[in-house]
């Protein structure tokens, strides 16, 4: 159990590296001209490989919930930080892929980047948001245990 209480810890710490690194960076980025734009949007290549790491948190979050209820133990803050990490998906694909697809992953410039732009940056702001959220609720979980 403490094994999975880290890993489910570790994956979702991680998979708040690059959500956070996208909200510290907006204030700077959502401004900017549309050729400095799309030169910044280039430095992203590869890092749809931080899917994984959601993957392994969505994963550990939910193996956390099920063990932990099954031990008859509290499981609400593993469950929450399941469904946040599940939310996280779900913003992604509703409002971060769609403006990847419009753009082919910032290469294209349609007429409406602007607004794709807005998109794109306010979903990952969200998903940082909620990440930390499922991040606080597994280390009270997991504080709440150690007592």
């Amino acid at each position: 159990m403490t094994l999975l209480r880290f890993l489910a810890l570790i994956l979702t710490a991680l998979a708040l590296v690059p959500a956070g690194a996208h909200l510290f960076e907006m204030p700077n980025k959502i401004g900017m001209p549309q050729d400095a734009y799309f030169v910044a949007q280039s430095l992203y290549r590869g890092w749809a490989l931080f899917g994984f790491v959601l993957i392994g948190a969505l994963t550990a979050d939910l193996a956390l919930t099920i063990a932990t209820w099954r031990r008859g133990e509290p499981y609400g803050l593993p469950l929450f930080a399941f469904l946040c990490i599940a939310a996280t998906l779900a913003i992604f694909f509703a409002w971060t892929y769609p403006a990847n697809v419009a753009t082919a992953n910032w290469t294209v410039r349609p007429p409406e980047w602007e607004a794709l732009r807005r998109q794109w940056e306010y979903a990952h702001a969200a998903n940082a948001v909620v990440t930390f959220a499922a991040l606080c609720a597994l280390a009270w979980s997991i504080a709440r245990t150690a007592r």
